[in-house]
């Protein structure tokens, strides 16, 4: 297994970093978009649409990629849209917790499948717009997704039950717990700190995510920290539920030794439209 993972993330990291870092966007936005389809394929399999919608929603992905690229929102989107974005995610993903496994079956199941697959193509318009701003801003947002996921990971694994005698929540994913959690936001801030004064330091042409909110003051940072991990917890706990609801451990077995596209970018889904309407209303 780990040497699946191995071979794995370095096929991935050589497609990825030579697309990330290229002068030109195509590449970026080709290869993303590829991993998006892949997603909505996913996503009708574990939302039992059958195959043949399952290849239909990758289509529509990528046909719609293509439509917002013409219509020039891979530039500059219009802010109501992160807005809207922003609040369908925290709206939806409180409710989806709040009903549990259960409450996702009772979702007439053409919406389920057409609502999953508008928030992929959000979540790609709004990684390639990151992208556009520069990669020191994209990869802020990764990084800080990425930060509260290891020591979520790492403080759940050596102190979980200790301070609280409850779970997260323990019908969707019963391994995770309340001190993951605050290890994750804990991790997001330091995160946040060295990033801003690396920018600082290096007088960064192009800004990270942490400098472009810590420029309106930690009074404004700080609660936008806060809420970029909760949003990014709230990825993960709706990924798991439908998964749980489909009766499947994995959203697919495209990547081996790490499950499938889903699996990696859940926590991403969320966090960055909510990045973007971040930075274009703060």
């Amino acid at each position: 297994m780990l040497k699946q993972r191995v071979i794995t993330a370095v096929v991935l990291l050589a497609l990825l970093l030579p697309a990330l870092f290229a002068v030109n966007p195509w590449p970026f936005m080709g290869l993303t978009v590829v991993l998006i389809a892949a997603g909505a394929w996913e996503w009708g399999r574990l939302n039992g649409v059958g195959r043949v919608k399952a290849w239909l929603g990758a289509l529509l992905c990528v046909l719609a990629c293509a439509w917002v690229q013409q219509l020039g929102w891979v530039l500059a989107t219009p802010p109501l849209l992160w807005l809207l974005a922003g609040a369908l995610w925290v709206v939806l993903g409180a409710w989806m917790i709040q009903r549990g496994v259960s409450g996702w079956a009772l979702w007439p199941r053409t919406v389920r499948w057409i609502g999953g697959l508008l928030l992929l193509i959000l979540a790609w318009l709004a990684l390639v717009q990151a992208h556009h701003k520069g990669v020191n801003f994209l990869l802020s947002v990764l990084v800080l997704v990425w930060a509260a996921d290891v020591f979520a990971y790492f403080f759940g694994r050596a102190l979980g039950g200790r301070f609280f005698s409850f779970k997260l929540a323990p019908s969707i994913s019963p391994g995770k717990s309340w001190e993951g959690v605050w290890g994750g936001v804990l991790g997001v801030f330091l995160v946040a700190l060295v990033w801003a004064q690396f920018d600082q330091s290096v007088a960064s042409a192009q800004p990270s995510f942490f400098t472009l909110i810590q420029a309106k003051g930690w009074w404004v940072a700080v609660p936008a920290l806060l809420f970029m991990a909760a949003m990014s917890v709230v990825g993960d706990l709706v990924e798991s539920l439908v998964k749980r609801s489909a009766g499947m451990k994995d959203s697919s077995g495209l990547l081996p030794g790490h499950g499938g596209v889903l699996d990696r970018v859940d926590a991403l889904l969320p966090t960055l439209p909510l990045a973007m309407m971040l930075v274009a209303w703060i």
